[in-house]
């Protein structure tokens, strides 16, 4: 049975790596799911032990989130930025720079995923009407996305979880990560500059911009609501319950579908952290993974330092992908000192810049733009995150050494 076990966690990690199984067209949920039943159908991981293996406080907070997020963009308020980025950009640089800003900024305080869904194809339509290379600004947004989004345990999947299983103060957080998340974003802007000077050479023309629906009152009732959500965050109330709270507050609408908010709650990401956490749990009932720490330990080799916590974040982040990988740490490595998750969440996050497919967040940029006739390249990207990601984490790393959060 240990062997079987061994054997089929391998298995799903492979495909976490190749991101789907070859020849079919089944993803990472799908892979994770699969491999999660079968665990169970063995014995591996008793039936009746299947719920505490998920761990329901953080799939209530990512669903809560997913929500308020979606009323935002159901009041047009993704759009209107988008546009108005276009709109404002007299030279191309000043149109990076802003949509680096505000992409940043949107996604430090709301998924990063759901944010860059909505901005990319706006994005696309605004920048084809002004005639210019929509590449640069795309990369820039999903390097953004990712900066910002290490700011808070709210800006990312795999933050939400580290903050819930370290139970990490959420304003304590903010302080540590925010000098590091805006040092990312200068960098992205400086390098995306750089290397894309050409395109953003030339100026960019005259031409109507499509308006896009904004409620100004639906806009205001979902600032004040992200406002009170951050405040909670501030007390006692557990996270998710706050979350919730507010969630359910904005699906009191007189105009708007409560489906259409329900729709936007991306399951598959929901499905693809239970599955693991049910896989992650079967693996540690071999006894394994408790062997393998101890090992480490002995030969000093945990990620317990900056200098082999990059090198792991950028392996991981970038092969098996940053929300697979930090489940399965924070399942085998109990006991992470608080400054090592502080660590973990600002460099798997931002090693997500370094390749195409090492955020989430990189690869719903890419198939955005794709639908829109935009083709974003695994060469493209590598260019400009790999020059991004080595210079971000290791501002981060002396960030997190000179800070006293982590040793060398």
């Amino acid at each position: 049975m240990t062997d079987l076990v061994l054997i089929l966690f391998g298995l799903t990690y492979v495909g976490m790596a190749l991101g789907r199984v070859p020849g079919l067209r089944i993803d990472r949920a799908g892979i994770a799911l699969i491999v999660a039943v079968i665990l169970v159908a063995i014995g591996a991981i008793p039936s009746d032990a299947v719920d505490d293996a998920i761990d329901f406080p953080t799939l209530l907070l990512l669903g809560g989130l997913m929500i308020v997020s979606a009323r935002v963009g159901a009041s047009g308020f993704y759009g209107a930025v988008a546009m108005w980025i276009a709109t404002q950009a007299g030279k191309p640089r000043r149109l990076l720079a802003l949509t680096i800003a505000i992409g940043g900024i949107l996604s430090a305080f709301l998924v990063n995923d759901i944010v860059v869904f909505a901005m990319t194809p706006l994005l696309c339509s605004g920048l084809a009407a002004r005639k210019l290379d929509p590449r640069p600004f795309l990369f820039g947004l999903a390097a953004a996305s990712n900066a910002g989004s290490a700011a808070t345990l709210i800006g990312n999947p795999q933050n939400i979880l580290i903050g819930q299983a370290g139970d990490l103060s959420f304003w304590g957080y903010f302080t540590d990560a925010a000098i590091p998340s805006l040092m990312a974003l200068i960098i992205c802007y400086a390098c995306v500059a750089r290397i894309w000077r050409t395109s953003l050479g030339a100026p960019a023309a005259h031409a109507a911009i499509e308006t896009v629906r904004f409620d100004r009152f639906q806009v205001g009732t979902c600032g004040v609501a992200i406002a009170v959500l951050l405040i909670l965050f501030a007390t006692p109330i557990p996270r998710e319950i706050s979350a919730l709270l507010v969630a359910a507050c904005l699906i009191v609408s007189r105009t708007l579908p409560t489906r259409q908010l329900l729709d936007e709650i991306d399951v598959p990401l929901l499905i693809l952290f239970a599955s693991l956490f049910v896989i992650n749990d079967a693996f540690a009932r071999t006894g394994f993974p408790e062997q393998a720490v101890q090992t480490l330990t002995a030969y000093n080799l945990l990620p317990n330092r900056i200098s082999s916590l990059v090198p792991i974040s950028l392996l991981l982040s970038n092969t098996i992908g940053n929300v697979p990988a930090v489940v399965m740490i924070l399942n085998v490595w109990h006991g992470i000192p608080e400054g090592t998750l502080v660590g973990l969440a600002m460099l798997s996050t931002l090693a997500g810049n370094l390749l195409l497919v090492g955020s989430l967040a990189n690869l719903i940029v890419a198939e955005r733009a794709a639908v829109q006739g935009v083709q974003l390249t695994f060469r493209d990207h590598a260019k400009t995150g790999i020059p991004i990601t080595i210079l971000s984490m290791l501002v981060a790393g002396l960030w997190l050494w000179v800070g006293g959060y982590m040793p060398m």
